[in-house]
Order: C-alpha cells, then structure tokens, then sequence
C-alpha cells in the first residue's frame, strides 16, 4: 500500500489535489492511503516551502502545482 500525503494549510488548492490524488489511486488501480499534513513545522521538515507539496513514499514529487490525477497516477506507476 502507497502512503500519499497532502502537504498544505487547507487551501483550496491543497484540497483539490487532496480530490486528485483519490481520483489517481482509482485510475492507476493502486491501494493507497491518502494523509493530510497541514502543520507548517511538519510541511517545512519535507524541504516544501511552497504548497501544496505532493509526497508519494516519503519522497517529494510536486510542490507549488496542483498536479492532476492523471499526474499523479503516473508517479503512483513510476
């Protein structure tokens, strides 16, 4: 199981891809569980100073864009 986490305040874009990331674990068949780390110290510890911040495994794969599923559904494959 693939652990996503969703870094970010809650803004709107955070949340959009928060949506995007459900929709990309359906497109890629993948079981995933989807965290939302909205802590600034917490986000900060990951290197992301610009949200959202998208982390697939522990790695940091997009921060500052609001990737589509279809995105992301490409790095879950990756």
């Amino acid at each position: 199981m693939k652990k996503i986490q969703i870094l970010g305040t809650g803004c709107k874009k955070c949340n959009d891809l928060s949506a995007n990331a459900e929709t990309a674990a359906q497109i890629a068949g993948v079981e995933c569980r989807i965290e939302k780390v909205t802590q600034l110290n917490d986000i900060m510890a990951f290197g992301v100073m610009t949200t959202p911040g998208l982390v697939i495994d522990g790695k940091v794969v997009s921060q500052g864009k609001l990737l589509s599923a279809g995105q992301i559904a490409d790095h879950l494959k990756g």
